[in-house]
């Protein structure tokens, strides 16, 4: 192994070398001091390709005096023999997650993930996008190109989100919009579907971003307990309504939280009274923890089921105790949160990991995975447990149906 000179970016290249793209769009680098060449980049290793269409007002023609391609800017008229989209070449994909490396961590931004990102033409359905981390998520896909579907309970809430956005940038407000979903009931759940079909034909990113915590007990229109339906079985039966939206460009983005390592689902044999308990068996802490498994085991089980089509499928932790509207329904985790604020995520980092799964090329081909701090990690070994995702899964198929049915 070469040594090369020290750098805070592993993407810099060393002294004498540059970057080239052939016709194909590969990336070649180029040793300018002993006249060598490699298809992979001399510090990480990792092969590299340019995509797209050349930046606006910029042309490639062929010099015949020189005897080769040349890229113009028409307006400043510069001639260049290097291809401008080098700039955003981005790495090849890889079918194994070990070789991705790290370009995030905690502290990074939902805006810095998105750095040099062209999102025009994408569009976006995120759940709860009204506040908190989905908020944030949105205004930093809009700031991209993106287009937001923001599919919220409240009209009020999520029109006001709209409106911060577009004061910050007013040509975003023509790619947001609001569509009401209300996750306490299947029936508006499919409402939404109705919707949704009737105006979008694809959709690149799905964000399942709602969710409740430290609820006292309570049960929705259809007779659950309100975190279980909230936070996954509405969510499980929007995504398998919007199936035929999906393809393989498609990234389906769960957010779940480390506190689904402390659940107590069991691995055999899992009720309704295990995931919707009545009221004496119910403690708001546990609830939320369960769900998050839930969440978990349903990415999981969905990016097997999807594999074939070439969906990618990931659950994320946004963050420890990030300062959300969360905490709302109980005065002492209000008062927790409160106190842990300067050490905990701001609202643009707990976004950073979510908008990578969503967006990064890197993942491409990946699907099944957890990420935490922008980077896969190990989800608990309950989580893992094939025979309890697809019990989890069997279990959520027969609710929807019975449920409906009812209706």
């Amino acid at each position: 192994m070469m040594s090369l000179p020290d750098t805070d970016s592993e993407d810099e290249l060393p002294p004498g070398w540059e970057e080239r793209a052939t016709d194909d769009g590969t990336v070649c680098y180029v040793n300018q001091q002993n006249k060598t060449s490699q298809w992979t980049h001399p510090r990480t290793g990792r092969s590299k390709r340019i995509t797209g269409e050349l930046p606006i007002g910029w042309e490639k023609y062929y010099d015949e005096q020189l005897k080769k391609f040349i890229f113009l800017n028409k307006e400043t008229q510069q001639r260049s023999n290097v291809d401008p989209r080098l700039a955003f070449a981005v790495e090849e994909p890889t079918q194994n997650v070990a070789q991705v490396r790290q370009r995030f961590d905690s502290c990074s931004t939902a805006l810095q993930v998105l750095h040099g990102k062209d999102l025009h033409g994408r569009i976006a359905l995120i759940t709860g996008a009204n506040c908190g981390i989905g908020f944030e998520t949105a205004r930093s896909l809009t700031q991209h190109g993106c287009e937001i579907i923001f599919a919220c309970r409240s009209r009020a809430s999520a029109e006001a989100a709209i409106d911060r956005i577009a004061q910050e940038r007013p040509s975003a407000r023509a790619r947001c919009r609001f569509v009401a979903l209300d996750l306490s009931s299947l029936r508006a759940v499919r409402q939404f579907v109705r919707e949704i079909k009737e105006s979008v034909s694809h959709i690149d990113y799905l964000i399942l971003n709602a969710g409740v915590f430290a609820l006292p007990y309570s049960t929705t229109v259809d007779g659950l307990e309100t975190t279980f339906q909230v936070s996954h079985l509405s969510h499980f039966y929007l995504t398998m309504q919007l199936e035929t939206l999906f393809d393989y460009k498609t990234r389906i983005v769960v957010l779940s939280s480390e506190s689904h390592r402390f659940a107590n689902l069991p691995v055999d044999n899992l009720a309704i009274h295990h995931v919707s308990p009545p009221a004496e068996k119910y403690w708001s802490m546990m609830a939320y923890n369960n769900a998050k498994l839930c969440n978990v085991l349903f990415a999981q089980e969905l990016a097997q089921r999807w594999k074939q089509r070439g969906i990618s499928v990931f659950s994320v932790h946004p963050g420890n105790m990030v300062s959300t509207e969360l905490s709302r329904n109980y005065w002492f985790y209000r008062w927790l949160f409160a106190i842990v604020r300067p050490f905990t995520k701001s609202l643009q980092q707990a976004a950073a990991t979510s908008i990578y799964c969503a967006t990064a090329n890197e993942l491409t081909g990946l699907s099944g995975l957890y990420f935490n701090n922008c980077y896969f990690c190990e989800p608990s070994k309950l989580s893992k447990s094939a025979a309890l995702q697809q019990q989890l899964w069997h279990l959520s198929e027969h609710l929807v149906s019975e449920l409906l049915e009812d209706h």
